[in-house]
């Protein structure tokens, strides 16, 4: 009965990493049970329910082979670049961004899953270059063009944050592969001088975030509100927190987008440093763990998508923690598999389903 297929399958799977994340989507449901003021509506209850559904889409991805996404990696680039395009054309706004995608039974934000999308595409062009090439400029270019259309579609939304995590995923593939960095500082260089046309393109609200990233008290009631009093809440908890249930910041409404961005900081103040160092190391064992799998996959692509996938997810989690310290501009990046919102967490959930499927073709290999 033990020894059958379907024994054999769920052995290959990686458990330790999922039941880590399995804790902090649990750890994230007991925060947002807590923002919701101790009740399970209107976002507790629902981000238990669509982690079972997406854990379960998770472990689906982890039997997919990484030979069809090496297959598919352009096709699934083009279909999420048209419909980066559709938001475009008739997006749903929200929060002051056009980035959904009304599909009647889902809204979908197409740009997050383009930080997967790019990491796949990227991964394959490098995959079938022959080896050499990626010390010549003709090795940069491709990718470059291949990372600034769905950048700049996403900054058309606006959507400052989400276009970075774009160009980093794709960037850092690029790097991993061999790109020399002479022609990294070529381009360095070519972006530098293009940073004030580039910041004539913010929007005034993109401009004050990084204006207030700089000097928070200079707008404390305004634009900088939402550091300050991220700080407070992130301080006031102190070594072991104020106790569940027990947030001032939060439960008096002085924390803006609790559930959200500043989830971490929510957190902070029941839980206290104790509790953030938990959600910390969580994050760093699955992004250990995932190194490792890129560090022991067998083909070129494998290893660039296995570790493009971890710099993306550490981007992820770097610059929401850095953002609610103070440390980085308010860009909007939730925190993976802890925040209120579907898309992250379905991009994060196919994002681990990914490694684990390169994970469990080294265990087919070994078998």
């Amino acid at each position: 009965m033990f020894n059958g297929p379907w024994a054999r399958e769920l052995a290959r799977l990686p458990w330790g990493v999922i039941a880590v994340t399995a804790l902090l989507a649990g750890f994230g449901m007991v925060i947002l049970y807590s923002a919701g003021g101790g009740a399970l509506q209107p976002w507790a209850l629902k981000h238990g329910v669509r982690f079972g559904i997406l854990g379960t889409m998770m472990l689906v991805l982890a039997q997919v082979r990484p030979s069809f996404w090496l297959r598919h990696a352009f096709l699934i680039y083009g279909v999420l670049v048209v419909a980066l395009l559709g938001v475009e054309i008739k997006g749903q706004v929200g929060g002051g961004s056009q980035r959904w995608l009304d599909l009647g039974f889902i809204q979908l934000q197409p740009s997050e899953l383009m930080k997967l999308g790019i990491v796949l595409a990227v991964a394959r062009f490098y995959h079938y270059m022959p080896r050499g090439y990626e010390t010549k400029p003709m090795a940069l270019w491709p990718p470059l063009v291949l990372i600034a259309v769905p950048s700049a579609l996403v900054m058309l939304q606006p959507d400052l944050g989400t276009a970075t995590s774009i160009a980093v995923g794709g960037v850092a593939v690029m790097f991993l592969a061999g790109v020399r960095m002479w022609l990294f500082g070529g381009a360095a260089l070519a972006m530098a001088a293009a940073a004030p046309f580039a910041w004539g393109l913010l929007h005034d609200y993109q401009k004050r975030r990084v204006m207030i990233f700089l000097d928070p008290s200079v707008d404390p009631r305004g634009a900088g509100y939402h550091i300050t009093q991220s700080k407070i809440a992130i301080g006031s908890g102190g070594l072991s927190g104020k106790g569940f249930l027990e947030g001032t910041q939060s439960h008096l409404d002085y924390l803006p987008e609790l559930q959200t961005d500043f989830i971490f900081a929510t957190m902070a103040e029941e839980w206290g440093l104790l509790g953030g160092l938990a959600v910390m190391a969580g994050f760093t064992f699955i992004l250990a763990w995932g190194t490792g799998v890129a560090m022991r996959a067998g083909t070129q692509f494998e290893r660039l998508l296995a570790m493009g996938l971890v710099v993306t997810l550490f981007f992820y989690v770097a610059v929401n923690l850095m953002m609610v310290m103070g440390l980085a501009p308010v860009v909007g990046i939730p925190l993976p598999l802890v925040s209120w919102g579907g898309s992250a967490m379905m991009t994060v959930c196919i994002l681990l389903g990914l490694i684990m499927g390169i994970h469990r073709e080294r265990t087919l290999g070994e078998g």
